[in-house]
């Protein structure tokens, strides 16, 4: 990215726009070298205005929610990553005849939930205790093996790369898969409807309390990490496979793949993208060889070497 190219992004984010910044500092994980950029959209014309520059400058971008599902290569990032804050982090009662939620992409999974559980409207319990925001959520069909939030959608707006048009899908026109949400390459998860049900507030915030507990009994919520490190093989599970390989517990460097759930890979306080990437090779040797069965990542990994 050369001088010019950084001092047109800065006219259009303004203080939204840093330069040079840690990707440890965004993602969950806390690894991750440099990008190049990082904007703050705050509004939808700016919003536009900067995807119509970077895409033109054939500029490579990444949105990114709270850095969950995701892991950054120790050489850092080209181009711009894309944090949705403001207008595109807020949520509202819709008013219509059924209860649902109008919610911006950038709201925090766990600001939803509160929301929702203050205005006695169940149905996103399942996402408590999931870190991320809604448009990652979305993005990954998050979820449990009882509930994926496909289940509670009904409408996603999105802003398509070409010529920066806001088309809405309906939950018919959605193709939610395991963990992933179909979209063309470039397009932009900006808000979503949400259908629910009507509740008492204690009741629905005694099932987040218990959901949230079975979380801390089952992860390795106190030490950094992206969640399940792999997709589930049909009829089976990616911890099971892992543990029964004998690598619970097993360090490389700064990474450990947790004692207590084992598709889950942890920073013990110093660990490198390359320490993690070397423990996720070693998983799927092991499980290959093992059971003959092939792990695929469920976490985005993304960045230079």
């Amino acid at each position: 990215m050369d001088d010019d190219t950084k001092k047109r992004i800065k006219e259009i984010g303004g203080e939204a726009v840093l330069f040079d910044v840690p990707m440890s500092q965004y993602t969950t994980f806390k690894v991750g070298g440099n990008v190049e950029a990082i904007y703050r959209a705050r509004n939808l014309e700016e919003l536009k205005e900067m995807m119509a520059f970077i895409t033109d400058g054939g500029i490579p971008y990444l949105i990114l929610g709270e850095g969950s599902n995701l892991l950054v290569r120790d050489g850092g990032l080209n181009g711009v990553a894309i944090v949705l804050d403001g207008y595109f982090a807020s949520v509202e009662d819709n008013n219509m005849a059924e209860p649902c939620i109008l919610s911006g992409a950038g709201l925090l999974l766990n600001k939803l939930v509160n929301f929702c559980t203050e205005k006695g409207l169940a149905g996103v319990e399942f996402l408590a205790g999931i870190p991320g925001t809604l448009g990652g959520g979305l993005a990954m069909n998050a979820g449990t093996g009882a509930q994926e939030i496909k289940d509670v959608i009904r409408e996603v707006t999105v802003l398509t790369k070409k010529g920066g048009i806001l088309e809405r899908r309906d939950s018919l026109n959605l193709r939610f898969k395991y963990r992933e949400l179909d979209l063309s390459i470039g397009e932009i998860i900006l808000s979503a409807i949400l259908n629910l049900k009507r509740d008492k507030p204690a009741s629905i915030r005694k099932r987040v309390i218990s959901i949230i507990k079975q979380r801390k009994e089952r992860f390795p919520l106190d030490m950094p990490s992206a969640g399940s490190i792999f997709k589930n093989p049909e009829g089976n599970h990616a911890g099971r496979l892992i543990d029964a390989s004998g690598l619970k517990g097993r360090s490389i460097g700064g990474a450990m793949i947790s004692i207590k759930h084992a598709n889950f890979i942890v920073n013990k306080g110093n660990a490198s993208a390359s320490d993690i990437l070397a423990l996720m090779d070693l998983a799927i040797i092991k499980v290959r060889e093992m059971f003959n069965i092939q792990l695929s990542p469920e976490i985005k990994i993304v960045g230079e070497e």
